[in-house]
């Protein structure tokens, strides 16, 4: 497992699909999960502190696990499967570790109030983890973090994801956030 940190949440120009990007730490590997709106505004209210009159849904999760003598240890995107992302919830409960299967998006969005760390599977990273490059590789060309030939199939599996990185605005990326 890699643990990840939430880069930004972005807008896809191309559909206004949302999209959050995972980077993993110590690298320059990134993580791109589609997202619905609600998701990435319950996100974004809490990455900007903003203060809500009532409890959001992700909030009223959280504070049901507290109450109930939980905390979140961290979330996990476990899984891949026909260009759906799965993640699990791992709470810590009287001593006892317990697993929630949940969307990603609720997952972050949970982890995020909680402080919990975010982590994915390798075999989920190597399968959808992107490498931001100077001059992106051809058709053909070589992935470096793996060192092999990227075939057919596999840009097929992820043309979606390709199609957004490239109609992404990149331009304010290495800015620092405030």
């Amino acid at each position: 497992m890699k643990e990840l940190s939430i880069e930004s949440i972005r807008l896809s120009l191309m559909n206004y699909q949302r999209v959050v990007i995972l980077r993993e730490k110590d690298s320059d590997r990134y993580l791109p999960i589609w997202i619905g709106p609600a998701e990435a505004d319950a996100i974004a209210v809490r990455l900007q502190d903003v203060s809500v009159a009532r409890p959001l849904t992700h909030d009223l999760l959280r504070n049901l696990i507290e109450q109930l003598g939980a905390r979140v240890a961290y979330i996990v995107v476990n899984d891949l499967s026909n260009d759906t992302f799965y993640a699990r919830i791992v709470l810590e409960v009287n001593g006892e570790t317990m697993e929630v299967d949940s969307r990603p998006s609720d997952a972050i969005a949970l982890a995020v109030r909680t402080e919990a760390s975010i982590f994915v599977e390798d075999s989920v990273l190597d399968r959808a983890g992107v490498v931001l490059e100077e001059e992106p590789a051809g058709v053909g060309g070589s992935r470096p973090e793996r060192g092999r030939p990227v075939d057919a199939a596999e840009l097929e599996r992820l043309g979606a994801f390709k199609d957004f990185i490239e109609g992404l605005d990149l331009d304010d990326f290495d800015q620092p956030k405030t």
